[in-house]
């Protein structure tokens, strides 16, 4: 039988189960997904029970099957959840969404007693966000439902909670703790003040290595166990444990995230201001991120684009950088596009599209919509040395985007990858004892090399 480590990878909408062998090669997948639930406000939620049962149902049967070899099982899941558990490990409350809002006194009395908002901002890694900062989770909780809060013996990150499943120890750990919760000081590495202050800390458990396993035997079988992990910490490890020099990783999607996983100074009220936030590597040292909302702005903006030029709503994706339509563009530039989910200082009040064709239109579009993504890039960036640059996700894909990408920053060397197994490969590689080597990503992500083209 071959020998292979399981990951469950679990998104707010596809939950995925994947074999990996020795070589981190994926030699059997499987996905399922839930209708959501709604909690006592009737705001969607994760059906926790199904997923309960799902992950219980498809791990004991590919054990039984016995086809394969389960030496490890690990876990990467979406963060800014919690799981609260009473004393008999039974879920007290549902898995509260972190798009559900926040009233607006909580956040104001919140930061009325740990305040500054920039202060806290700088010192946590976390702008305000609502329920997306998990921290504001608990003290929502605390404020608005004590005789819950009173109850919970333990309140787990959703990847803690999904190892919790499998081994009943509670634990937490660096990536969950760090990914803009509001919950941990970056500038004293530990928890705020105001965790202990409101005594949060008493149910939250025991922090250990995001690269800890606990050895089990798990339905007879002796299994390595991982205590989870962060999806977006998860997906950039397979870079940091590959690559020898400093670069900087964009992923993209509807959001396009840039991280700087080597920044050596904490965030400033600058940074902050440019919408950059912090996550945090396994070893819990921070990565510094900036957001940008991109792949909802290019759906947006593309839909209009089609219809208005009568072309079908898939024509985009057939097109490829044409340099004469570039440098057409480039003599009277001028900005045409009002952004629908960012502001930028050069955009105009609305949209004006000068061209014929809707060539020409997406074209300059991509050229705008570039330019955001480099100062995106630049704020992540911030005055460290960093020449590399990699870009995976949908937009890897977009030639237009890369071509454009690499002409405007032809001083990083530009690679993309295809990195659609990103958070799965990287709890496998968190719970291997494997080193990694240069060859990895060109071997797993089909890594490519884009040079940038000569400007007439």
């Amino acid at each position: 039988m071959k020998k292979v480590t399981a990951v469950f990878d679990i998104g707010k909408t596809n939950k995925k189960f994947f074999l990996f062998d020795k070589d981190f090669k994926e030699v059997y997948r499987e996905y399922t997904r839930f209708e959501e639930i709604k909690d006592e406000d009737g705001h969607p939620t994760e059906d926790l029970a199904s997923l309960q049962t799902w992950l219980k149902e498809v791990f004991d049967r590919i054990l039984h099957a016995e086809k394969f070899d389960i030496r490890a099982i690990n876990f990467s899941t979406y963060g800014a959840s919690f799981v609260h558990l009473d004393d008999n490990g039974e879920v007290l409350t549902p898995l509260y969404n972190y798009t559900k809002e926040l009233d607006p006194s909580i956040i104001e009395s919140f930061y009325k007693d740990y305040g500054p908002e920039m202060d806290f901002a700088v010192q946590t890694g976390a702008n305000n966000a609502g329920m997306l900062n998990s921290g504001m989770q608990l003290y929502w909780l605390k404020k608005t439902k004590p005789e819950i809060f009173k109850k919970i013996k333990y309140s787990l990150h959703l990847p803690q909670y999904i190892s919790y499943i499998f081994t009943g120890i509670p634990v937490s750990e660096h990536t969950s703790i760090g990914c803009h919760t509001a919950l941990w000081n970056y500038q004293k590495k530990d928890y705020h003040d105001w965790v202990y202050k409101e005594e949060i800390d008493k149910i939250l458990p025991p922090i250990v290595s995001s690269e800890t396993s606990i050895n089990m035997n798990y339905n007879g079988k002796r299994i390595k166990i991982g205590v989870g992990i962060h999806d977006s910490s998860s997906a950039l490890l397979p870079y940091i444990r590959s690559i020898r020099k400093k670069f900087i990783l964009v992923s993209t999607g509807t959001w396009s995230i840039s991280l700087n996983p080597f920044t050596e100074n904490l965030l400033s009220a600058e940074d902050v201001s440019n919408d950059c936030i912090n996550y945090m590597r396994i070893n819990g040292k921070p990565v510094k991120s900036a957001r940008l909302f991109l792949g909802n702005e290019y759906k947006l903006q593309v839909d209009e684009l089609s219809e208005r030029f009568g072309v079908d709503k898939d024509y985009h994706k057939k097109l490829k950088f044409d340099y004469a339509t570039f440098y057409e563009i480039n003599k009277d530039f001028e900005y045409q596009f009002a952004w629908k989910g960012f502001k930028t200082e050069t955009m105009p009040a609305e949209t004006k599209v000068s061209y014929d064709t809707f060539e020409d239109a997406y074209h300059h579009f991509m050229i705008e919509l570039v330019q955001v993504q480099v100062e995106s890039i630049k704020a992540a960036k911030g005055a460290e040395s960093i020449d590399r640059l990699y870009v995976d996700g949908g937009f890897s894909d977009n030639d237009i985007y890369v071509t454009l990408l690499s002409h405007y920053l032809r001083k990083m060397k530009l690679r993309t990858t295809d990195a659609s197994l990103g958070s799965a490969l990287g709890a496998a590689i968190a719970i291997s004892d494997t080193k990694l080597n240069s060859k990895f990503l060109k071997r797993n992500y089909s890594l490519k090399k884009h040079v940038p083209f000569i400007a007439k």
